[in-house]
């Protein structure tokens, strides 16, 4: 078995390994994906029950029913968002954002595209820098 991958919230409090990701990596463009992290969208991942644990920092963890059923776990501290998940799901949604390690794999897929806002649609013609934008 390859080694567990490390994932911790921004401020380092809250931290989780994951023995595999168990599903493809998706780019979710969801309504609620993209408030809940303040991005045009979020990379997410099924993981088995059984491969996730959290490390440390369980106390701080919070969490918020985004939907009926769907609780979204995050960071008290740094508000960091870690993990969703359905009780009744044999997997949970990890935000794969939150890994400290290549998980070695890469998006397959954008979805819930219905759902983007035109304003933060990403084209060739915007500029790419490597650190902060140059100055004029």
């Amino acid at each position: 078995m390859a080694e567990a991958l490390k994932g911790s919230c921004l401020c380092g409090t809250v931290r989780y390994e994951v023995d595999q990701l168990d599903m493809p990596i998706q780019q979710c463009h969801c309504r609620t994906c993209r408030k809940a992290h303040a991005a045009p969208f979020a990379p997410t991942a099924g993981v088995a029950r059984s491969h996730f644990r959290w490390l440390a920092g369980g106390e701080h963890l919070s969490s918020f029913e985004s939907s009926p059923g769907k609780q979204r776990h995050f960071c008290a501290r740094c508000g960091s968002h870690l993990m969703a998940e359905r009780p009744g799901q044999p997997h949970v949604i990890l935000r794969v954002a939150t890994l400290d390690d290549d998980p070695g794999l890469r998006p397959a897929a954008h979805i819930w595209h219905s759902q983007d806002v035109p304003w933060l649609q990403d084209d060739e013609a915007t500029a790419h820098c490597a650190e902060w934008a140059p100055k004029d």
